[in-house]
């Protein structure tokens, strides 16, 4: 199958660079219109380029040797060979071209390594056998490069000769591609440190810090929405995060974890939504401005099957624990199969897959939210850099009732996606929980505990008002401010506040410097 490709100028609202061709993926949607976003840009220039191929903005430039051919063949070939794997556009070029052109493809070289790809690919994904006889006594081969893409446990497939190492399924699969960024964080070994230390604190200060790092990721949790709840609510919220991890992932589960967020259902509808779903904003009339769409109503039993399986299979596997969490936590978020509360439970289940996996030390919670908080800038980049690239492939109208009605086919947006984003973003919240908040909240406490300890030995008075001492000194920059010393504490002596103001300097001395260098 020949592609037409008549020349031109622009792709996906990206200029062409000049003397250039499109290839592999980028070829292959633009001839056959498939309906996908191509995220990495693969052409091929008409001169040759020093060290085969250059990057150039979203573009990647190969030398003219590369340049593959003019059929379907050809350029599919190119991607599995040259381009980072997309199970989207993959899936969605299976759907529009005809069985007998992949047939023929593998058929021409039955023993190749991207012919055998390809053709277990497709039938995979499309959940369609191809005429093609049973793989020869062949070596096997791995489906992903391992030293490419983090790898789930291969299952080996004979009729093919592939061992499938995919992190998911035909129904729901994330990718992870392996970089520099992610290497090195999994060589920091997080867990490790996080046990190293809490085994060299005290126990009841250990408890003491899971506490208020639980209260301290449940507030951030509600705030990334913009609320503020009560206290009795945050209360309960963290109740059910300290669960996380002690039942299996099923639906059933994360539709009770979605019952304990949302305990006034006369508003939201309980369970998966059956209406649509977009974040955005709304005109002047109410009606909907979408910058992001959930999958349509009818999708989302199929697809949290999938990604509950998927997430089966990494757990299995024994995939890194923050990779699996992110595997699944963003793509339940991208699902978005709830009418509200979807980002709440999308950051619990990073909890539950780190406390089942055994990552966080026992009966703690990392306040992950509480970095994503500090980093929103870059946490709402990490969801639109997967989300906004999809919007011009959802065809959608606005409904009576100012919501959204997709209208085209649109689950394998949500199946197949490119994790490796989200994932050194939660790396880097993990990595800054472990080596900042963690043992930041152990010194805080140590320290707040000395102070009043040596102030209880100075002056005698109620735990409360002690408290209250270290606080307003604190906040004060090392002295009781005069509207507090005339007033609760006005029986102390002029001698015993500057005594006192002593033994708070000295107990946090250092302390707001450390917690600087830190956080830079």
């Amino acid at each position: 199958m020949r592609l037409e490709t008549p020349p031109i100028a622009t792709f996906q609202e990206r200029t062409i660079p000049a003397g250039t061709k499109l290839a592999g993926w980028a070829a292959l949607v633009q001839a056959l219109a498939v309906p996908a976003p191509v995220r990495r840009l693969s052409c091929v220039s008409e001169l040759h380029v020093r060290g085969s191929h250059r990057e150039d903005g979203d573009w990647t430039i190969f030398d003219k040797r590369y340049w593959p051919g003019d059929t379907f063949a050809d350029h599919l070939t190119f991607a599995l060979r040259h381009e980072n794997i997309d199970l989207l556009i993959l899936k969605r070029i299976f759907d529009a071209v005809p069985k007998a052109e992949v047939e023929a493809l593998i058929q021409a070289a039955p023993t190749g390594i991207p012919a055998r790809r390809a053709w277990y690919l497709y039938e995979i994904l499309t959940g369609q056998t191809l005429a093609v006889d049973d793989a020869s006594a062949v070596a096997a081969i791995d489906l992903l490069d391992p030293k490419a893409y983090f790898t789930g446990k291969p299952q080996f497939s004979k009729r093919h000769r592939i061992r499938d190492n995919l992190l998911g399924n035909g129904r729901f699969c994330p990718i992870i591609r392996r970089t520099k960024a992610l290497e090195s964080a999994l060589r920091l070994d997080l867990s490790a440190k996080a046990r190293e230390t809490v085994g060299r604190t005290g126990t009841h200060l250990v408890a003491r810090a899971a506490s208020f790092m639980l209260l301290a990721d449940s507030r951030a949790s509600f705030e990334i929405e913009g609320e503020r709840p009560p206290h009795n609510r945050l209360e309960r919220w963290g109740r059910a995060v300290l669960q996380a991890g002690k039942n299996r992932l099923t639906l059933d589960e994360i539709l009770r974890l979605h019952g304990v967020l949302i305990e006034d259902a006369r508003f939201v509808h309980p369970g998966l939504r059956g209406d649509g779903v977009f974040l955005g904003e709304r005109d002047h009339q109410g009606d909907p401005l979408p910058e992001f769409i959930g999958a349509r109503p009818a999708d989302l039993p199929d697809l949290m099957t999938g990604l509950l399986a998927a997430n089966d299979r990494m757990r299995d596997g024994g995939l890194d624990a923050v990779l699996q969490a992110a595997a699944s936590a963003f793509g339940f978020v991208y699902v978005h199969p709830f009418e509200d509360g979807n980002g709440r439970v999308h950051r619990c289940l990073i909890h539950h897959v780190l406390a089942e996996r055994k990552f966080t030390p026992p009966g703690m919670v990392f306040p992950v939210s509480s970095v994503m908080l500090d980093r929103i800038d870059d946490y709402r980049a990490t969801l639109q850099d997967h989300s906004r690239p999809l919007m011009p492939f959802i065809d959608w109208r606005a409904t009576p009732n100012r919501n959204v009605e997709v209208l085209n086919d649109t689950a394998d947006l949500y199946r197949y996606f490119d994790c490796t984003g989200a994932a050194e973003f939660l790396y880097a919240c993990v990595t800054c929980t472990v080596e900042r908040d963690l043992p930041n909240e152990i010194d805080y406490l140590r320290r707040h505990d000395d102070a009043i300890r040596r102030i209880m030995e100075t002056v005698e008075m109620p735990d409360r008002l002690a408290e209250n001492l270290v606080m307003f000194i604190r906040q004060n920059h090392g002295t009781l401010p005069k509207s507090r010393r005339s007033g609760e504490y006005k029986g102390l002596s002029d001698d015993e506040v500057t005594g006192l103001e002593e033994i708070v300097r000295h107990a946090f001395d250092g302390f707001g410097d450390e917690v600087a260098q830190l956080s830079g």
